[in-house]
């Protein structure tokens, strides 16, 4: 057996070693880690949710990512790494980043200023959708909320290679949602909680579709009322006082800290 780095799983708290904004990202960070854990969306140690971190004069974007090795379910604030593009360690903790995943992550927040987190899963419904040729269909509520701002990528192998990066920039646009056919889901938001529940919803759509497919016929929605679940949610979100996200991340830090507490370390 080849000799291998252990993974640091008991990093000391770092709270005192950096600032209360980067804090506050840590811990979200850590807390979607172990949400996708719970939820069933994570693929041992290799997926990843990458965070930007904000300005700090230096000239150079940063980033946090999980330390390779690490599993989902048992991430903490203070295990988390501090990454420039190209994905070198800047921060105070040290470990192993696995460069490979970064490639998709930085090219993401490379080309898109608007998008501070990308969430990326290669969950068992997800992949099977990615494989379909005709991708998501319109067999539900979700489906309908997704595919208008829903791009698709297709697969040119593991994804360590700049010659993917420019299109998988232009197959995503500006789009919040892509899958990536023949590998997974992916979603960019403005923030974690967007990133988030972006997936929970990409995720849920997945696992109904695959049910539904399981009976004989499917019945699809119609051009027209797609156009009008369209309409409705423009009105919605440009009246709402708060976002879903943000109504809904407060309860899931809560169920968090029932049922894996610790993130916040």
């Amino acid at each position: 057996m080849r000799n291998m780095q252990i993974p640091n799983t008991s990093c000391p708290n770092v709270r005192a070693l950096v600032s209360p904004e980067e804090w506050e990202l840590r811990t979200n960070l850590a807390a979607c880690y172990r949400l996708a854990a719970l939820y069933g969306w994570s693929d041992l140690i290799f997926t990843h949710i990458s965070t930007k971190l904000p300005d700090d004069g230096s000239g150079r974007e940063k980033f946090l990512i999980n330390p390779y090795g690490v599993f989902f379910d048992e991430m903490k604030a203070s295990d988390l790494l501090v990454v420039d593009a190209e994905g070198h360690l800047q921060g105070p903790v040290r470990g192993h980043v696995n460069r490979a995943g970064f490639v998709i992550h930085s090219t993401i927040h490379a080309a898109r200023p608007d998008v501070n987190c990308v969430l990326h899963t290669h969950s068992k419904a997800g992949v099977a959708v990615s494989a379909q040729e005709d991708g998501l269909l319109r067999v539900s509520q979700q489906s309908t909320l997704i595919i208008p701002t829903l791009a698709y990528h297709d697969y040119q192998g593991v994804a360590v290679h700049d010659k993917e990066r420019a299109s998988l920039v232009q197959d995503l646009g500006q789009c919040e949602y892509m899958i990536l056919r023949n590998h997974g889901l992916l979603t960019a938001s403005h923030s974690i909680a967007e990133a988030f529940m972006a997936m929970y919803l990409l995720e849920s759509a997945c696992q109904i579709q695959l049910a539904a497919q399981a009976t004989d016929r499917l019945r699809l929605v119609t051009d027209q009322v797609q156009a009008e679940v369209e309409d409705t949610v423009k009105v919605m979100e440009a009246s709402a006082p708060v976002s879903r996200s943000e109504l809904a991340w407060p309860g899931l830090l809560r169920r968090l800290d029932r049922l894996n507490s610790g993130y916040d370390q």
